[in-house]
């Protein structure tokens, strides 16, 4: 069986189990830009927080983002967790946007994929997984994001072998799956609710619905 077709029963064994998750949970794209900043290192229900504490203020938007105080904004995010670093990456971000875009995420989204996530990359802060999370839900450019649920599934199920690189992991799915956003979108979502569920630390395999995959 070819990768590609196991990475497709893999998809279709989660999907079966769990359906459609309609990720990313936001109403904007600049709250799923905001939110892949915040989301780093800490779990959704900590984000959702901080982006009400931010809404509550009127700041998800460019130019307050833009205006706000470092010592306000770290105490708006900080249920967060690690806010005055995070409050930084999204300042930075957030200059990166209004200067290069014109503060317009629509012109943002309309670059090349490749040339915008060069962009990203460079903006002090923004690793791959954060910078692939903005093209894939806020722009939605056919690209793979990878996590530590990825990482962890795909090594207990044999697909990589021991300590493996972020972009070989996006190249495995990449280089076998057919570029659609809308599939990279549901898979992705898809490993982050096995790796919630059952592919943690400690496994619960005899539940899981990739028991016996691979």
């Amino acid at each position: 069986m070819s990768i590609g077709q196991r990475l497709m029963d893999m998809y279709n064994l989660i999907f079966k189990h769990f359906g459609p998750q309609n990720w990313w949970p936001a109403e904007t794209q600049l709250e799923v830009v905001v939110g892949a900043v915040l989301t780093q290192n800490t779990n959704w229900k900590n984000v959702e927080k901080a982006i009400k504490n931010l809404k509550s203020k009127g700041l998800l938007d460019i130019e307050p983002l833009l205006k706000i105080d470092m010592e306000t904004l770290s105490e708006l995010i900080r249920p967060a967790l690690y806010f005055r670093v995070k409050a930084k990456r999204l300042k930075n971000l957030i200059r990166f946007i209004s200067e290069r875009y014109g503060g317009d995420l629509k012109n943002l989204c309309k670059q090349d994929i490749w040339k915008l996530r060069s962009e990203l990359l460079k903006v002090n802060g923004i690793g791959p997984e954060t910078a692939d999370s903005i093209l894939l839900y806020a722009c939605n450019k056919p690209i793979f994001v990878v996590d530590a649920y990825t990482y962890r599934i795909l090594e207990r199920h044999g697909l990589i072998d021991g300590p493996t690189d972020y972009q070989t992991i996006q190249n495995l799915f990449m280089d076998h799956l057919p570029h659609d956003q809308r599939l990279f979108n549901e898979f992705h979502a898809l490993i982050v609710m096995v790796g919630k569920r059952y592919c943690k630390r400690n496994p619960k395999c005899n539940d899981c619905p990739l028991e016996g995959w691979g």
